[in-house]
C-alpha cells in the first residue's frame, strides 16, 4: 500500500509555511493530509474533483486562555505552491457525516453550525482510502475533546468499529524516517497513541451507557434467562390485581354520585323556569320593536317626501334657467352687426349659445329630462338660432375676404414697380383677419361643416394676391438684373465663345434667384402657418425652427392681437391625436391657396439658365439649403415647390450637359484631326468654373455631369483616333497627356476627376507602349523577329537543338547581327527622328524618347540573354555598350 500523505514531513512543512505566509502567528500544524474537494458523490478524483490539503492547526494562548483549534483548507497555486483557501474554527464543528451513497466509504462532510444560513451545500472531502479517512477523523475528534471538551455528532460510521481500527493501527504505524528525524517521529507516534486511547474511551462510553440502563431494568426482575413463561405469567397476575383495585374504587364512590345527580335535576328545573320567562319577555320586546319600526318608517317617508319636493323645486328652477334665452344674445345672434366694434358681443353670444346647447346634452343634462317636451322645444329653438347665426357669419366672412384682397390688388403701391423691388407685406391683412379669429373658432364648434366654404373663399382671394405679387416681383427682378446679353458657350469649336463663357461674370443671375427665394419662401411658409391657425386646423406648431415667427412664439407671444393659439372655445389644448386627420385636408387647402405661384419661380430659373447654364449649380445649392429648413407639415406645398424647383434646375443642367456632349461628339465627324482636340483644355476651364459654383450638397449633381462629359470625351477621342490607325497612338498620347496636365490640380481635390485622371493615365501608358513598340520593331524588325522565333521554339524542342533548325543557325544569327547592329548609330538616329516627327507637341518628346530607350534596352537585354543561353559564346554587342550608344542621343 502507498505511503499516506499524513506521514509526509515535506507536506507538513509546506503547510506551516503557507499558514505563516497568510499572517497567522502562533499557529502550529498538528496534522496535514491530501484530499479531493467536490460537491457530489459522483465526482472522481483527478477529473471534476479539486486537489486540496487539509491541515489541523493549534494556536497557543499566551494569557492563560483556552487554546484555539482550526481546520485550514489549502490549495495549489499555478506554481504548485500551497496557499490558504479557507479557514474553519473547530468550535463550530457539530457533525461529522460519512456519505452513505459512496460505496468506498472515503467521502465525508464536516458540518459547521455557522454555515447553516448559506444556501450552498457544504463541500465533500474524499480520501485516498479508509485508513486516511479514519486518521483524519480521529485527529479531529481528539482535538475537539482535548481543546474544546466536547465531541461532535458522528453519523454514518460505527463508533465501535472506529475504536477497534484505532486500537489496531496505533501500534503498527510505520516509522520509516531517517535517523536524523527519529526524535520527531517518536513524538508523533506517542501523540497519536494518546489520541487513540482518549477517543476510543469516549466512543465506547456512549455504547456502555445504553447497556447499563437496560441491565438496571432487568435487575428488578431476578430471573434466569430460560424463565420467559414465568415472567409472562407474573405480568398477567399484576394486570388482574390492577383491574380489581379500580372496580373497588368505583363501588366506594356510589353515594357521592347520587348526591351529584340530585343537584343536577334541581338545577335543570330552575333553568327550564328561567327559559319560559325569557320567551315571554322576548315576545313583548318584539312587539315593541315592530311598533317603533312602523313609527320610524312613517316619519322617514314624510321627511323624504319633504326633501324630494324641495329638491324638485330647485331642479325645476335650474332647468327653467337653462331654457331661458337672454334677449341681448338673441338679438346678436339673429340680426346683430359683424363690425369690429361689435365683435366682443358677438363672441359672447356665441359662447353662450355653445354653452346652452351643450348644457341640454346627456353628459351635462340628466337623461330623465331629455325627452321632456319643454327641453325638446328649447333644443329646436337653439338649433334654429345656431343655423341662422352660422349662415349670417359665413356670408359676411366670404364677402369680407374678397373685399379686403380686392382693395389691396387695386392699390399699385403694394406691388413692385419699375425701378423699385417691393417686398410683400401682409401685416395689415393679417391684423384685420385676426379680428375674426375667435369668431371662426366658435363657428367651428357650432358647425364644423361651415369651415369648408370659408376656407375655399379665403384661399381663392389670397391666391390672386400672392400670384400678382410674385409675378410683379419676378418681372422687376429680371429687368433690374444686369447680366451679359450674349449667353455663355462652352466646348464649341470656336475659341471666342469659349473665352466669352469663361470670363463673363454672371453671379447676378444666381443672386436674383436667391433673392426670389429669400423674399417669397418665408412669406409662403408664414402664410401657410397663418392659414392653418386662422382656419382652425388641428395641427401642431407649423412655423419651422429658425424663422422669425418661431422665435416670436417662443418669446411668450407679446402681441396682444395674436390670439391664434390652438385651443377649443373652453380654453383646453387640443390633443395631438386629432392632428393627423386634418393634415390631408390642410395640404389640399394649401395647394389651392398657393397654386400658380410656381410659374413665376420657373420663369426665373429658365431666365437664369439662358444667361449662364452653369448657374444651375449655384441655384441647385441654394434650393437645397432652403429645402433642408422646411420641416413643418403645414409647409407641405412649400416643400413641394422647392422639390419641383430642384428637379427643374437638375433637368435644365442635364440639358446643358447633353448639349455639351453633342458638341463634343460633333468633333468625331471632322475629316481628320491631329494634335490636341479643342474640347480637352476647354473642359478643364469648364470644370474649374463648375467647382467655383458649388454650394450646399450639389456634389452629386456635379459628379454625374463630370462622369457623363468625360466618358463622352474619352469615347469620342477613341473614335477619332481609330479613324487613322497610323496616327491613332499619337492622338491618344497627346490628348490624354493634355487631359492630365490641365486637370492635375482639380484631380487632387475632386475624387470623381481623380478617377478619370487615373483612367487617362492608364490609357496614356498603353498608347505610349504600343507606339514605342511599333517604332522599335520597325527599325529592328529582323533582330527581334529572330528572337521571337527562338522563344517560340523553346516551348516545343530542347534548347541545344535550336541552332540546327532552318533559319536559326549560328550563321543566320551572325547575318541578323550584322544587318541590325553594324550601323547601330544610324538606326537609333533614324528611330529618334521618326519619333520626333510623329509628335506635334515638343513637350512630350523627352519623356517618350526616354521610354523608348528603356523599352529598347529591355528588349535588347532579353535578346542578349537568349543568345548566351542558346548559342553559347557567340560574339555580340553587350548591353553596357548599347547603353553607351543610346546615351549619345
Amino acid at each position: 500500500m502507498a505511503k499516506s500523505s499524513a506521514d509526509d514531513a515535506e507536506l507538513r512543512r509546506a503547510c506551516a509555511a503557507a499558514v505563516a505566509a497568510s499572517g497567522a502567528r502562533g499557529e502550529e500544524v498538528a496534522f496535514s493530509i491530501r484530499v479531493a474537494k467536490g460537491r457530489g458523490i459522483f465526482e472522481k478524483l483527478g477529473r471534476l474533483a479539486k486537489p486540496r490539503v487539509l491541515a489541523l492547526t493549534v494556536k497557543q494562548s499566551s494569557r492563560g486562555e483556552a487554546n484555539k483549534a482550526f481546520l485550514r483548507v489549502l490549495k495549489y497555486s499555478s506554481g504548485a505552491v500551497l496557499e490558504p483557501a479557507k479557514l474553519y474554527k473547530l468550535k463550530h464543528l457539530t457533525k461529522v457525516e460519512v456519505i452513505s451513497n459512496d460505496p468506498s466509504g472515503c467521502t465525508f462532510v464536516l458540518g459547521f453550525d455557522n454555515l447553516r444560513s448559506q444556501s450552498v451545500a457544504p463541500p465533500q472531502w474524499t480520501m485516498r482510502n479508509i485508513d486516511d479517512r479514519n486518521r483524519l477523523l480521529f485527529c479531529i475528534l481528539n482535538m475537539c475533546k482535548e481543546i474544546l471538551s466536547y465531541l461532535p455528532k458522528v453519523v454514518g460510521i460505527d463508533i465501535v468499529e472506529l475504536a477497534l481500527w484505532a486500537k489496531e493501527n496505533t501500534l503498527t504505524i510505520d516509522n520509516q524516517v531517517s535517523t536524523q528525524d527519529g526524535q520527531e517521529t517518536s513524538v508523533a507516534t506517542q501523540t497519536e497513541r494518546k489520541v487513540t486511547v482518549t477517543v476510543e474511551n469516549d466512543l465506547v462510553s456512549q455504547a456502555k451507557e445504553e447497556e447499563e440502563d437496560m441491565e438496571a431494568l432487568l435487575d428488578t426482575y431476578v430471573m434466569g434467562i430460560g424463565e420467559a413463561d414465568a415472567f409472562s405469567e407474573r405480568l398477567k397476575q399484576e394486570l388482574v390485581a390492577l383491574e380489581a383495585a379500580n372496580v373497588y374504587q368505583l363501588l366506594e364512590s356510589e353515594p357521592l354520585i347520587e348526591e351529584v345527580l340530585q343537584g343536577l335535576d334541581a338545577a335543570s328545573a330552575t333553568v327550564d323556569d328561567m327559559d319560559e320567562w325569557l320567551r315571554i319577555f322576548n315576545l313583548k320586546l318584539r312587539h315593541m320593536r315592530e311598533d317603533i319600526a312602523s313609527i320610524e318608517s312613517r316619519n322617514n317617508g314624510l321627511e323624504m317626501q319633504s326633501v324630494n319636493n324641495k329638491g324638485l323645486m330647485e331642479e325645476l328652477d335650474k332647468l327653467l334657467e337653462r331654457l331661458r334665452i337672454p334677449q341681448e344674445f338673441a338679438a346678436s345672434l339673429t340680426g346683430g352687426s359683424f363690425e369690429e366694434s361689435r365683435m366682443l358681443k358677438n363672441v359672447e353670444a356665441c359662447e353662450w349659445l355653445t354653452g346652452a346647447i351643450r348644457s341640454l346634452e346627456v353628459p351635462n343634462l340628466d337623461p330623465c329630462y331629455v325627452n321632456m317636451r319643454a327641453v325638446r322645444e328649447k333644443k329646436a329653438e337653439l338649433e334654429k338660432l345656431k343655423t341662422t347665426f352660422v349662415r349670417r357669419a359665413s356670408e359676411f366672412l366670404r364677402n369680407y375676404f374678397s373685399s379686403l384682397v380686392d382693395f389691396m390688388i387695386s392699390d399699385k403701391s403694394y406691388f413692385s414697380q419699375r425701378g423699385q423691388l417691393k417686398r410683400p407685406d401682409h401685416a395689415d391683412l393679417r391684423y384685420k383677419c385676426r379680428t375674426y379669429a375667435r369668431l371662426l373658432q366658435h363657428l367651428k364648434s357650432l358647425d364644423k361643416s361651415c369651415l369648408g366654404p370659408l376656407r375655399k373663399a379665403y384661399c381663392h382671394s389670397l391666391n390672386l394676391l400672392l400670384r400678382r405679387e410674385a409675378r410683379e416681383f419676378a418681372n422687376e427682378l429680371r429687368a433690374s438684373t444686369k447680366a451679359p446679353k450674349n449667353p455663355a458657350v462652352w466646348l464649341e469649336g470656336s475659341g471666342g465663345s469659349g473665352h466669352n463663357g469663361s470670363s463673363s461674370d454672371t453671379s447676378q443671375v444666381s443672386d436674383a434667384y436667391s433673392k426670389m427665394l429669400t423674399i417669397f419662401i418665408p412669406l409662403l411658409v408664414d402664410e401657410s402657418s397663418f392659414f392653418a391657425h386662422f382656419m382652425c386646423f388641428e395641427v401642431p406648431a407649423l412655423v419651422p425652427a429658425g424663422s422669425p415667427n418661431a422665435n416670436k412664439s417662443k418669446s411668450g407671444g407679446n402681441d396682444p392681437d395674436d390670439d391664434l393659439g390652438l385651443m377649443d372655445p373652453d380654453g383646453n389644448d387640443l390633443k395631438p391625436d386629432s392632428t393627423s386627420a386634418e393634415l390631408g385636408t390642410l395640404n389640399e387647402a394649401l395647394q389651392e391657396l398657393l397654386d400658380g405661384i410656381q410659374e413665376d419661380f420657373y420663369a426665373v430659373v429658365d431666365w437664369a439658365y439662358k444667361i449662364d447654364p452653369l448657374r444651375c449649380i449655384s441655384m441647385h445649392g441654394i434650393t437645397e439649403r432652403y429645402l433642408s429648413g422646411q420641416k413643418a407639415d403645414a409647409a407641405g406645398f412649400v416643400r413641394k415647390l422647392l422639390d419641383d424647383l430642384e428637379s427643374r434646375i437638375s433637368v435644365q443642367f442635364s440639358r446643358f450637359i447633353d448639349e455639351a456632349c453633342h458638341q463634343i461628339e460633333r468633333n468625331e465627324r471632322n475629316v481628320r484631326q491631329t494634335g490636341i482636340l479643342a474640347y480637352i483644355p476647354r473642359f478643364a476651364v469648364l470644370a474649374s468654373r463648375m467647382e467655383q459654383y458649388i454650394q450646399g450638397q450639389s456634389r452629386d449633381l456635379i459628379d454625374k455631369a463630370y462622369t457623363k462629359l468625360v466618358s463622352t470625351m474619352f469615347a469620342t477621342l477613341e473614335k477619332i483616333a481609330q479613324s487613322d490607325p497610323k496616327t491613332a497612338d499619337i492622338v491618344l498620347i497627346e490628348n490624354y497627356a493634355a487631359f492630365q496636365n490641365s486637370l492635375y490640380d482639380l484631380a487632387n481635390v475632386v475624387p470623381t476627376l481623380a478617377k478619370f485622371y487615373h483612367q487617362a493615365s492608364e490609357s496614356y501608358e498603353l498608347a505610349c507602349t504600343r507606339h514605342i513598340s511599333s517604332l522599335i520593331y520597325l527599325q529592328f524588325e529582323r533582330l527581334f523577329q529572330f528572337n521571337r522565333k527562338v522563344d517560340e521554339l523553346t516551348y516545343t524542342i530542347a534548347a541545344e537543338e535550336i541552332p540546327f533548325q532552318l533559319g536559326l543557325s549560328k550563321t543566320d544569327l551572325r547575318r541578323v547581327l550584322k544587318s541590325s547592329l553594324s550601323g547601330i548609330d544610324k538606326s537609333i538616329s533614324a528611330m529618334y527622328r521618326r519619333l520626333q516627327k510623329t509628335l506635334t507637341s515638343d513637350e512630350l518628346f523627352p519623356s517618350l524618347w526616354d521610354k523608348c530607350k528603356k523599352e529598347f534596352l529591355d528588349k535588347y537585354e532579353s535578346f542578349v540573354q537568349m543568345v548566351t543561353r542558346i548559342y553559347g559564346n557567340e560574339p555580340i554587342m553587350s548591353v553596357n555598350e548599347m547603353k553607351d550608344v543610346l546615351a549619345g542621343f
